[in-house]
């Protein structure tokens, strides 16, 4: 009997010992986007260096509607993580539309990689420019994205309203699948390029890349300052053997500001020294790197991230 009373005494301290450890383990999440796109693998990507590198947390990465979707997930507490773009999250703080407050809770980590604005369609569509979109079937993306912030940002300058077109709301690749099938005639995503629904769309079917000419370009950066003007290059999906000219912002990490100081800065710091086990999740996860962490930063710098960034000697901006 006292045999069994010291075993039963073990296995209940060592239960107790379990629950304690469970009990001190933080749980945070990282929403992304559509399973389709860049911020999907490069979530998760993030997600396992945090686990790996980070004590006492267990983080997931949650498919999401992206930038819009993600920054009132983290206004209501739901998630602790997400990957946005920057002009969305300025809005944000400030309660610009297409938000109804301002988002008060908001943080950046850092930043990511450039997203460029990328309008698919077809070869035989005759859809060479952004003004030829009058008339036609587009996607301008999924609800509550930052794709539809940007497009909306983009069609009054080229002198188009929605009404002009025939528009639909789709995600990456209900998009791709719908241009495949000849429902759409073009449709717009904002990704890091190569984006996955994009090369499997180029390898079924005769894609091309709309161009913005170079007045469209202009007026947009000089409208909102944080486009810029860039180029997806020849080569970049099977078939298109031209370089691009397209617009792009940044993507970048934010957290909710009541995440603990010392949590962030953990957090940031595993990025950043792990940097060789993201590159294999995508190809954008290449171009992450500490002396860009703070391009193109349109809201505040979480203070854990901010301790961070200040002992390797970068200068973090304030709003």
């Amino acid at each position: 009997m006292k045999k069994r009373g010291i075993l039963f005494l073990a296995v209940l301290l060592a239960a107790t010992l379990f629950a304690v450890a469970a009990e001190a383990k933080t749980f945070l999440s990282i929403a992304t986007g559509g399973v389709a796109g860049v911020y999907y693998p490069l979530g998760g990507g993030l997600a396992q260096v945090l686990n790996n590198h980070v004590a006492d947390v267990e983080v997931t990465a949650e498919s999401s509607n992206a930038s819009i979707a993600n920054i009132n997930l983290i206004s209501e507490g739901e998630v602790t993580m997400a990957l946005v773009q920057n002009d969305v999250a300025f809005r944000a703080v400030r309660g610009a539309e297409p938000f109804k407050a301002p988002v008060k809770n908001l943080r950046m980590i850092a930043s990511i990689y450039p997203e460029h604005v990328q309008c698919i369609t077809t070869k035989a569509s005759g859809v060479k420019h952004i003004a030829d979109l009058r008339g036609k079937r587009v996607s301008v993306g999924a609800p509550g994205s930052g794709v539809i912030d940007s497009v909306n940002a983009i069609l009054p300058l080229a002198g188009l309203k929605d009404t002009d077109m025939k528009t639909d709301f789709l995600d990456f690749a209900n998009t791709a699948e719908r241009i495949q099938d000849g429902q759409l005639d073009a449709g717009f995503v904002l990704a890091g390029y190569p984006t996955a629904a994009v090369m499997a769309l180029a390898a079924q079917k005769e894609i091309d890349l709309v161009s913005f000419e170079d007045d469209l370009l202009d007026s947009l950066v000089k409208e909102y300052p944080f486009f810029v003007k860039d180029i997806i290059p020849a080569g970049t999906y099977t078939g298109i053997n031209h370089d691009t000219p397209t617009p792009a912002v940044m993507a970048v990490l934010v957290c909710d500001a009541a995440l603990p100081d010392g949590l962030v800065y953990n957090i940031t710091k595993a990025i950043f020294e792990n940097l060789d086990e993201l590159k294999p999740v995508h190809d954008k996860a290449k171009l992450i790197a500490l002396d860009k962490a703070l391009e193109a930063a349109s809201i505040n710098v979480h203070p854990g991230a901010a301790k961070y960034y200040t002992e390797k000697g970068l200068k973090v901006p304030t709003f």
